[in-house]
């Protein structure tokens, strides 16, 4: 075949070619080649103005607001337990009860002496009596007086010593009752009935005291400062978190002294009323302390804040729902809200979700 028919016949299969798709696609044009672009769903938050407390998220520790280790005062024969463990008491209410047959025999014994040497006193008053008459008619000497004078002074001072030693009876037989001194939970039991209780070395029970409670944690030296400058505006409110409940408020009230030198950190705790006994001694809280405030801060949340190598922005929805991709200058980070130093005006709208899909001037729907 000749080179003028091939030319001929290539150009014909290309005609061919365009005749086709033109066929296959008549309506295809310029303008339909390119969809026009759909509005990006975005949720939205209005920055908001107002006084902002800046705080520290640590660990601390519940401990109870008093706690005593029962102890018998006096020795003998631990007779029964008058608490279930674990329970809840009030100040006063029995715990525990000694065999008081022997003290109360001992008390006894001291009201006896008491009644004898009040007899005895009497005695004596009335022969001091009648030997001062004698004296005045010169009937016996002044010698003989004076005997029967120091007999009455003996009967006054051993009937004193026996109500002494009666009222130590009595205190004895009392302390056989071992009492709650406070309001609190009790412990298991560290002794039982039958066992021999010796005064002031056999442990009986702990009884703490949980209403109010405190929680200590430690804080860094570097914020010291700032909690210093809280608590000279007034009381400070602490936050306790215990896992899966509600957090509780309580007011700081110690500030320990000095600084640990091994740790770098100080000493707080504060006091908690603990109502429901929600906190228990001993148990791990996470606890909020508040130690800044910024006043007039605007704020966003933390989920509109971008970051891009040239610094941080935000996109920002126009009364037409069209972004603008603002720089601004971030602060603090408080609660879950972000700190918006400058660049951003109370009320302005920011994007919070699907700022992937966008970039300035993109037309955006905001998604309830």
């Amino acid at each position: 075949m000749s080179p003028k028919r091939t030319l001929l016949l290539l150009a014909v299969l290309v005609l061919f070619a365009l005749g086709a798709r033109f066929a296959w696609h008549p309506g295809t044009n310029a303008s339909d080649a390119k969809p026009a672009a759909s509005a990006v769903p975005v949720q939205v938050a209005a920055a908001r103005q107002g006084n902002l407390d800046l705080s520290l998220d640590l660990v601390g520790r519940a401990e109870a607001w008093s706690s005593v280790t029962l102890r018998a005062q006096v020795s003998g024969q631990l007779e029964s337990l008058a608490f279930q463990p674990g329970s809840r008491v009030r100040k006063g209410q029995l715990l525990a009860q000694l065999d008081t047959r022997l003290l109360k025999a001992q008390l006894d014994q001291a009201k006896g002496a008491v009644a004898r040497d009040q007899a005895q006193l009497k005695k004596a008053q009335a022969d001091r009596k009648r030997y001062a008459d004698m004296l005045a008619k010169g009937y016996v000497s002044k010698a003989d007086y004076d005997t029967y004078q120091a007999n009455l002074a003996v009967a006054q001072a051993t009937l004193q010593g026996d109500h002494a030693a009666q009222e130590l009876a009595q205190a004895n037989l009392d302390y056989a009752h071992i009492v709650a001194p406070f309001d609190g939970i009790t412990g298991a039991p560290l002794v039982w009935p039958g066992a021999q209780v010796s005064a002031q070395s056999t442990d009986i029970v702990v009884l703490n005291q949980v209403q109010p409670i405190r929680v200590a944690f430690s804080l860094p030296e570097a914020s010291l400062g700032a909690v210093r400058t809280a608590l000279s505006r007034g009381p400070v409110t602490v936050r306790a978190t215990v896992p899966g409940a509600k957090p509780l408020a309580g007011k700081l009230e110690f500030v320990d002294n000095a600084v640990d030198n091994t740790t770098g950190t100080i000493l707080l705790k504060a006091r908690f009323d603990n109502p429901d006994l929600r906190l228990t001694p001993g148990q791990f809280v996470q606890v909020t302390l508040p130690t800044t405030r910024i006043d007039n801060a605007v704020t966003v949340p933390v989920v509109a804040l971008q970051s891009s190598s040239r610094g941080s922005f935000v996109f920002v929805v126009g009364a037409d729902d069209t972004v603008t991709q603002r720089y601004v200058t971030p602060g603090p980070v408080a609660g879950g809200r972000q700190v918006i130093a400058k660049g951003l005006s109370a009320g302005e709208r920011v994007v919070t979700e699907g700022q992937m899909l966008l970039v300035d001037g993109t037309k955006v729907r905001v998604a309830s």
